[in-house]
């Protein structure tokens, strides 16, 4: 644990950015002697030279005519800047001037009827000072690369073989837990960000919780460690006017891995308290794993490594994925997990293995899984259903890897995908998925095999049209300013918050 008075603390660098600079305070004072003394010498000569106070009352007559004239000019509003700098790109997330950068155009405001939203500028402390310790934030390797390039990690050229050529620029090794970063870039460009707070519908909070206790979820670390930099954040925003105009009620956050990392009860349990910590409870929290029964917590979808730079990248995306040819019926990447009972995961590769060819599996505790490799994409391509088990969690990325890829999930749990994803998914899950009832596998009176082998090829090319259909939604576009018709995983959880906060009900704002 760092000591507050390490001046690398969290604490003192937020108190640091508080505090007014010496030298500054020194030099105004000098500036203020020095005015001072001007006035008395002209005061000594006005004094001592009464015939020219007629000189001076014309100067003033002159000068309140001007002022008056003045008044009378219209002058040009100030717009509203439609491009601002991402936060990995520079070293601190500031207010830009207007002038720096093109109004909005009045098309785009008609297109902001839901609302708009007012980013906070909040210290560095909590975001680009974090991106900066980037080799400091994993106890076992650097995550430089993987936050790197806007939050989407190292381009995934070793892809050139697997998939189009002209598709290969929007893919990247983009790393499971950087949403924080991917949504505070596209919000500091959204076109119905505001700098005025009185007309904001909805404040975001630009705080990089997941990245910022990541690195203290290991190696002992005691609970005060992992909750500092949430309880430092919190303290912030309630100090701020617009907060307590609503209670936090209409402030929503984004919190880059999943909601059991931050709901520690007790300090000898895992995560941090960031949740429970008061002020917390009435904010929207954009999570890639949601609490079913917390109706802040918003599922959103796990970063895959396809980022669309345009709607031609789209589309050309999903006729390439409608097209390809399926070899297998089911497949499973995952790996067993060692010492569990009855592993679910194991009786998952028992029955690939007993398929007779049927099914196709990736190992991965011999590290086909890692980022670099094209192992998983190939099976998923290259099959009509994916086989999704819940994960350490309940919800894993592999569900979007395999959707992404054309390939149909087979769930065994509703809280993986249904209870989840609400905003993003149909409301009838049979019409893009297929769900087993696990307890047929573990007793060994259900076969996947059997299950899936009764869907007629109609039935699965319609299942697999609607999750094509899906695609542009649950992935997260390349450019700051989004697609051009089609709307990304960004978009629609920017337009289901605006929508959330414009139709709050009164019993959701707590006291």
């Amino acid at each position: 644990m760092l000591p507050v008075s390490n001046p690398s603390s969290p604490e003192h660098l937020l108190k640091k950015s508080r505090t007014p600079d010496t030298s500054t305070a020194i030099d105004r004072k000098n500036s203020f002697n020095s005015l001072n003394s001007a006035v008395n010498r002209s005061s000594y000569i006005t004094a001592s030279r009464s015939h020219c106070t007629w000189l001076i009352l014309s100067l003033l007559s002159l000068q309140l005519i001007l002022f008056l004239t003045l008044r009378s000019i219209p002058f040009p509003h100030r717009h509203i800047p439609e491009n601002f700098p991402s936060p990995v790109a520079v070293a601190t997330v500031t207010v830009i001037s207007a002038s720096s950068n093109p109004p909005l155009s009045s098309s785009s405001d008609e297109r902001c009827d839901s609302g708009r939203v007012f980013v906070y500028d909040m210290p560095k402390i909590f975001n680009a000072v974090i991106l900066q310790q980037c080799d400091n934030l994993n106890p076992w390797s650097s995550r430089c690369d993987a936050l790197s390039n806007d939050g989407f990690g190292q381009e995934a050229t070793s892809l050139s073989n697997v998939i189009p050529k002209d598709l290969v620029q929007s893919w990247f090794w983009t790393d499971q837990f950087v949403t924080e970063i991917i949504f505070h870039n596209r919000i500091l460009n959204h076109r119905c960000r505001t700098l005025d707070p009185e007309s904001a519908t909805a404040f975001y909070i630009p705080f990089y919780a997941g990245l910022a206790v990541g690195q203290y979820l290991w190696s002992n670390y005691a609970a005060a460690d992992r909750d500092r930099h949430c309880k430092m954040m919190t303290q912030w925003v309630k100090d701020q006017p617009y907060w307590n105009r609503s209670n936090g009620w209409d402030h929503f956050i984004t919190m880059g891995r999943i909601t059991w990392d931050f709901r520690r009860s007790k300090d000898e349990d895992w995560g941090s308290n960031c949740i429970y910590i008061p002020g917390m409870r009435n904010i929207t929290r954009l999570l890639i794993e949601r609490n079913s029964w917390d109706h802040f917590d918003v599922g959103v979808p796990y970063p895959t490594g396809f980022h669309p730079r345009t709607d031609s990248d789209v589309v050309n995306w999903q006729d390439f994925v409608r097209n390809r040819r399926r070899e297998t019926l089911f497949c499973f990447a995952g790996a067993p997990r060692a010492g569990i009972v009855n592993d679910f995961r194991g009786l998952l590769l028992r029955h690939c293995e007993e398929s007779r060819g049927k099914c196709r599996t990736v190992d991965c505790t011999v590290g086909k899984c890692s980022n670099g490799s094209s192992a998983i994409l190939e099976t998923f391509l290259g099959s009509d259903f994916c086989l999704q088990p819940r994960g350490d969690s309940f919800t894993r990325r592999s569900i979007f890897d395999c959707m992404l890829a054309g390939s149909i999930p087979v769930f065994f749990w509703r809280r993986s995908a249904y209870m989840q994803y609400q905003w993003f998914l149909p409301d009838k899950p049979d019409s893009y998925s297929v769900f087993i009832d696990r307890n047929g596998i573990k007793n060994g009176t259900t076969s996947i095999e059997e299950v899936l082998g009764r869907y007629s090829k109609e039935d699965v090319r319609k299942m697999r049209e609607r999750v094509i259909d899906l695609i542009p939604n649950l992935v997260y576009a390349k450019s700051p300013n989004g697609l051009e018709t089609f709307k990304d995983a960004f978009d629609v959880a920017i337009d289901g918050v605006f929508r959330r906060f414009k139709e709050q009900e009164n019993w959701y704002k707590w006291k």
